[in-house]
């Protein structure tokens, strides 16, 4: 089967798109592993900031001389960018096989999207003798299949309200779920300058070791460069986050504190920081498209996220008018997304994500139009929001494109192939 047939069969393969247990996954690792995956790995949780300390750390594990691999989701464009070696994406032949083996060893168990995913991964990173594998949790962390890795250490980037209808409806009970992917006598990481307590308290019961970011770690600005400033050891002159935004300098002081905490494992140099941060790249994150008008890509979709795009385009000099492009899914607090955003939004365009889990353009206009007095038009999807935005667009004016990893996805492709009006 092609790569689009396998992804159309593992879509089927479990009723549900999210079924958050760990037994269906771990009897299939069993059989996959017996042993156990034979890497070490690091596992990376939060409501926000996942993706970024991802790069971060595999930008800078990649200036080493290890083989490195990398799995995030969701992915932007193609599947494919969910699984890489070195940082370069696997090819769509290396993805089927995968897939075909574990389809041969799962028997009746019904996997998830995602448990076929992360499964693939680890089988790739066997297969091609990685010897480091930074693992992006997906939902939560607790029960999530990336959790069934033993991993050598854990970061949390940031615990904030999302996926309330699986996680909890308030921080703690967040903050409980994304703790367990701590394990007893391991580095914990937690990148999120001011969480729950009862994190710490999930810490202690794991018996884990927790390093908390502003307590036992931090970065400092120091002549034009930034320091960061471990428990042990101190690294300076290193650059800021090529990503936009203050919250990346905490992404990075975790990921870097993440290293830090297994230098027995992969010694890492103050150079090797520098230069891996100078190389981080990741789409999709204050992506600032440069022209007349500007394009702003965020894939921000919670109620933090969107206080974070808020405070990137209050920095942001624009003369003339700002154009929000909007597309999300049924479960985020959109009324509150756009009172976040309103005092910023000149003109609304709102798509449709054709997606089961996605909001048509007409109940985001809803929840928008309670929130902001500004004018709102509906449209198709995404796409041709985006194209009557930029027919409305000024050459002053800034489309800020935001919402959704579906919504941005659909924009970059869009541009890719210069449907889009620009």
């Amino acid at each position: 089967m092609t790569l689009d047939q396998w992804l159309a069969h593992i879509e089927s393969v479990h009723y549900r798109s999210v079924d958050l247990q760990l037994d269906r996954v771990g009897a299939v690792m069993q059989i996959l592993f017996p042993k156990g995956p034979g890497f070490q790995s690091i596992s990376v949780a939060g409501t926000n900031g996942k993706g970024s300390a991802v790069e971060t750390i595999t930008a800078i594990l990649c200036q080493t001389e290890l083989c490195i691999g990398t799995y995030t989701s969701p992915h932007l464009v193609c599947y494919a960018e969910r699984i890489r070696v070195n940082g370069i994406m696997v090819p769509e032949s290396e993805l089927c096989a995968a897939f075909a083996r574990i389809e041969c060893v799962r028997l009746d168990i019904p996997l998830t999207y995602f448990e076929f995913g992360t499964l693939a991964a680890l089988l790739i990173f066997q297969n091609r003798d990685v010897d480091i594998a930074v693992l992006e949790v997906g939902l939560g962390g607790r029960l999530d299949a990336v959790n069934a890795v033993d991993a050598s250490v854990a970061l949390i980037t940031s615990i904030s309200i999302d996926h309330q209808h699986w996680l909890g409806l308030d921080r703690q009970s967040i903050a409980v779920e994304k703790a367990g992917i701590f394990r007893s006598g391991r580095p914990a990481i937690c990148a999120d300058s001011n969480p729950p307590d009862i994190l710490q308290e999930c810490a202690f019961a794991s018996g884990a070791n927790l390093y908390q970011l502003g307590k036992d770690f931090r970065m400092e600005k120091e002549d034009g460069a930034w320091k960061w400033i471990g428990p042990e050891e101190c690294f300076d002159g290193l650059p800021g986050s090529v990503m936009k935004g203050n919250f990346q300098i905490d992404n990075v002081a975790g990921a870097i504190m993440a290293l830090a905490s297994v230098k027995s494992l992969v010694p890492i140099t103050a150079d090797q920081i520098r230069k891996g941060l100078r190389s981080v790249r990741l789409r999709g994150r204050f992506e600032v498209i440069k022209g007349s008008p500007a394009i702003i890509l965020d894939v921000a979709h919670n109620v933090a996220a969107i206080e974070g795009l808020r405070s990137n385009l209050g920095e942001q000099t624009c003369l003339g008018r700002t154009l929000a492009v909007c597309g999300m899914l049924k479960d985020k607090p959109v009324r509150e997304i756009g009172r976040v955003l309103g005092p910023l939004v000149d003109e609304w365009y709102v798509g449709s994500i054709h997606d089961p889990r996605g909001c048509s353009a007409h109940e985001l206009a809803r929840e928008i139009n309670a929130a902001t007095a500004v004018a709102v038009s509906t449209h198709d999807s995404v796409v041709t929001a985006f194209r009557a935005a930029c027919r409305a667009a000024g050459r002053a004016d800034r489309i800020v494109v935001f919402g959704s990893f579906h919504t941005v996805g659909d924009i970059i492709r869009a541009l890719e192939r210069k449907h889009a009006v620009h």
